[in-house]
């Protein structure tokens, strides 16, 4: 039965309606049936080290009380996370509690060694920008940081030269930039021709494709791991979807949602590395992780997908 409604065509908010009618007993028999199945890897350019191309993002969701009530949703969200096959958590100080609650559950879960920590520097001058990625190893509970990144390019110019310096000591893995804005596209571009990165980090999705254009080709031509953020834009693509079923056509890639027609949208594009949503919701984790399972739409597929969303 549980298989048969998965494999209809179904709306996001049908989907999770079930889920909820089911109860946790539904929840757990999925992660058990994900984890059957491996996560898509791609490699790090600059590396060839491979991660999974479904990521964790924790901006608003992880930013919560030290309340049991408060942490028990997103304890539950890490643990199905690495239980899944997830890795990459994408953190920031910039996003009030998020860093020490990864660390926290983290530690407390005992996946700290399965997870790849990746946060950023968001400030102006050396000293500061030091203190504060100090701190962001303190809070998350880690020696070391897998990505550090330069946040919406604050004092780029200042970070970058540290960064190098601590890559070379051992203290980050990866180094990189990142912006939520489309209009910084011009100067991650300009960045990302001069500098050597391992990393950059942007939005795209279905409806706002603008990195198609130019982000996209040139992060495969300099080798850098793209990781990309508001894969949902904010969930405002959930609002033109809404009580509409997923096409039929969808389930040729093994897409039985919303989320999971975004985002393998995104993930099917081949500079692409990782995708970041953000969410406290187990169910909507588990929904997520499913975009990084099985078959990826091709190109006459993503253009016909692009169409259909512009006729919504």
């Amino acid at each position: 039965m549980i298989r048969s409604l998965l494999d209809v065509s179904l709306s996001r908010r049908t989907l999770l309606k079930l889920l909820a009618a089911m109860g946790a007993g539904f929840t757990a028999h999925g992660v058990s049936r994900a984890q059957n199945r491996s996560q898509r890897m791609r490699p790090i350019p600059s590396s060839g080290e491979q991660i999974p191309t479904m990521g964790l993002g924790t901006y608003r969701t992880f930013d919560v009380g030290t309340s049991v009530r408060a942490r028990e949703p997103i304890r539950e969200v890490l643990r199905d996370f690495v239980t899944l096959g997830g890795r990459v958590i994408d953190s920031s100080p910039m996003y009030g509690r998020a860093e020490a609650m990864v660390g926290d559950l983290a530690a407390e879960l005992g996946v700290q060694d399965k997870l790849f920590y990746a946060t950023k520097v968001w400030t102006s001058g050396r000293e500061d920008g030091i203190q504060q990625m100090q701190q962001s190893m303190q809070r998350m509970r880690t020696k070391r940081i897998d990505l550090m990144q330069v946040h919406n390019l604050v004092d780029w110019r200042t970070h970058l030269e540290t960064l190098r310096t601590w890559k070379e000591q051992g203290r980050v893995r990866y180094i990189g930039i990142t912006h939520y804005s489309h209009g910084a596209f011009e100067q991650m571009e300009i960045i990302m021709q001069r500098e050597r990165l391992d990393f950059i980090q942007f939005p795209y999705n279905i409806m706002y494709r603008q990195a198609e254009q130019r982000l996209l080709p040139l992060a495969a031509e300099r080798g850098i791991a793209v990781l990309i953020n508001e894969p949902f834009e904010k969930g405002t693509l959930f609002s033109y979807t809404r009580d509409k079923p997923v096409p039929a056509w969808a389930g040729d890639f093994e897409c039985t949602s919303w989320a999971q027609f975004f985002l393998k949208y995104i993930l099917a594009h081949p500079a692409v590395t990782c995708a970041i949503p953000a969410t406290s919701k187990p169910k909507h984790l588990l929904d997520n992780m499913r975009a990084g399972l099985g078959r990826l739409p091709n190109e006459t597929q993503r253009t016909q997908m692009v169409k259909y969303m512009q006729q919504l």
